[in-house]
């Protein structure tokens, strides 16, 4: 049987209200073995961590302030990851930048950032990054905390090839590939061509971006092997190799 990871879900949000336990199962069901739950904020850290315990070996929480939910309060937030350090989180995430909805959050959110790098760097954590509408930026943060040693992966990637190349001045970068790569025109499908199969981590931002031929549904960490489809027919490789190598990636740079 293959066995995959998913590197990106949120089993703790509303959509699988009643229904976490039972969606795991399902994924474990289909291979999917282990599952990374994405922090977002003080809202559902408790019932991801809750969760977490009770999967024990199964799901592996992250720890991390949403850029979405940096606000002018975004040091409290911060603050209130302390008590959470001793919980064994696997890495410092979701952080980033993301202007498409939060462009007036701009300054704070880079500042945000920088922090939580400082906080990955003293735990020696990988970075799980959220990345939208604000590439230039991001590079500008990378280049000032080009010391700190980072390691991490850009999730939900849907940008160009020549981003995922310019992150490897920065060490070696993964890129979550999710459901958008089974889209028709999907353009990632084209650029996935040129990343490395070692460089590539499979992911469903759960319950978001359902894959085909799901498209418009609750997504879960049981569509992986769909995902891991299509990555295998665009790379002309065997769904095998595909499982062998995203798995060995994911175990690697998350430590589990």
């Amino acid at each position: 049987m293959m066995f995959f990871v998913d590197t990106h879900t949120h089993l703790a949000d509303e959509a699988f209200a009643g229904e976490e336990d039972a969606a795991v199962q399902r994924a474990v069901a289909a291979g999917v073995t282990k599952m990374l739950q994405a922090d977002t904020g003080t809202a559902d850290r408790q019932a991801s961590y809750d969760l977490c315990a009770r999967h024990p070996g199964v799901l592996f929480p992250m720890l991390g302030l949403y850029p979405g939910n940096v606000d002018e309060h975004w040091r409290d937030e911060i603050d209130a990851l302390q008590p959470w350090l001793t919980r064994h989180p696997v890495a410092i995430g979701e952080i980033g930048l993301d202007y498409h909805y939060g462009a007036e959050t701009a300054e704070l959110q880079k500042e945000a950032l920088k922090v939580q790098f400082e906080l990955a760097r003293d735990l020696d954590l990988p970075v799980n990054i959220h990345l939208r509408d604000a590439t230039e930026d991001f590079f500008a943060v990378m280049e000032e905390c080009r010391g700190m040693g980072l390691r991490g992966n850009l999730h939900a990637f849907s940008a160009s090839a020549e981003v995922f190349e310019r992150m490897q001045r920065y060490g070696h970068w993964y890129v979550g590939i999710g459901g958008v790569l089974t889209f028709k025109k999907a353009h990632i499908a084209e650029d996935v061509l040129r990343i490395p199969l070692e460089s590539i981590l499979l992911e469903t931002d759960a319950p978001y971006l359902a894959p085909s031929p799901l498209r418009g549904t609750r997504n879960e960490s049981a569509n992986i092997p769909l995902i891991a489809a299509r990555l295998a027919e665009i790379k002309g490789v065997r769904v095998e190799e595909v499982a062998a190598v995203t798995t060995r990636n994911a175990e690697n740079l998350f430590a589990i």
